[in-house]
């Protein structure tokens, strides 16, 4: 298969972090890439050293997907690109504070970035992956959005978004090859933490244990695609997390330890 005729896999979010980790998977797997963000620079320094490693295609986008005409932008040119194989709507971020207290716009602009984007993309590519009946789609979610649990709205509401959505499509799409999965990790060694917003959060408040590494997320991600299970948690810690957290007993417990840890930093 000469360069022109390998598949592309276009990824979200893919200067850093668990984005990244799975544009060196798919470059590892001969995958020709379009990698989507915000940080130009970083986005050119990754497609230079794929192409020179793998002898693939890289293709950059730089978008800001918080803004609805880039992610029109995005939406147009992913709609003109033939053989895509693979979509990872993986763009995201947090943000801290109540639903009452956070800024409006920042609000809207987590909304547009993990649902508004991830909608459209998948109405994107989904048309010429039905016409093949080939194709996957992996929607990055979070534990949090499966945790029934007080905490950052927003973020939660959001992401479980992503779940349903993901849920929805496989079932409309049942009778045909394409695998839609939603990725559910908990807490990742990425640069998700590095933002101005995070910037007060305490890393060593979590154990280290309970920390996977982003190349560990998605490596697990695509191995979890054979067993055709489209809501995925990568780790047994995270399953247990979620299981843990949503029962009756052991839930009020671990959101009463997490008040008291949240009151200790105000």
């Amino acid at each position: 298969m000469n360069e022109e005729e390998k598949p592309f896999a276009v990824i979200t979010g893919a200067s850093s972090g668990i984005g990244e980790a799975f544009a060196r998977g798919f470059a590892v797997m001969g995958f020709n890439l379009i990698i989507i963000a915000r940080r130009e620079n970083k986005l050119q320094e990754l497609a230079v050293e794929l192409q020179k490693e793998h002898e693939i295609t890289v293709l950059t986008i730089k978008a800001d997907l918080s803004k609805i005409e880039e992610i029109d932008a995005v939406y147009e040119k992913l709609r003109e690109t033939k053989n895509i194989s693979f979509l990872v709507n993986n763009a995201g971020y947090g943000i801290p504070g109540s639903f009452i207290k956070s800024d409006l716009t920042k609000q809207i602009d987590m909304i547009n970035v993990h649902n508004i984007a991830s909608f459209q993309l998948c109405k994107a590519v989904l048309p010429q992956m039905v016409e093949r009946n080939i194709g996957t789609i992996i929607n990055v979610s979070s534990i949090s959005g499966l945790i029934v649990k007080f905490g950052n709205v927003t973020y939660t509401t959001t992401k479980a978004f992503l779940i349903t959505l993901s849920e929805a499509l496989q079932e409309e799409l049942k009778h045909t090859n394409i695998k839609i999965q939603a990725l559910c990790p908990g807490m990742t060694e990425s640069g998700f933490h590095n933002t101005k917003e995070l910037e007060k959060f305490d890393r060593s408040s979590v154990p280290k244990k309970f920390w996977m590494s982003s190349y560990e997320v998605a490596q697990k991600s695509l191995e979890a695609l054979s067993k055709k299970r489209t809501v995925y948690v990568p780790g047994f810690r995270n399953r247990l997390i979620v299981t843990l957290s949503n029962s009756k007993i052991f839930g009020k417990i671990i959101k009463s330890l997490a008040k008291r840890k949240l009151s200790k930093k105000k």
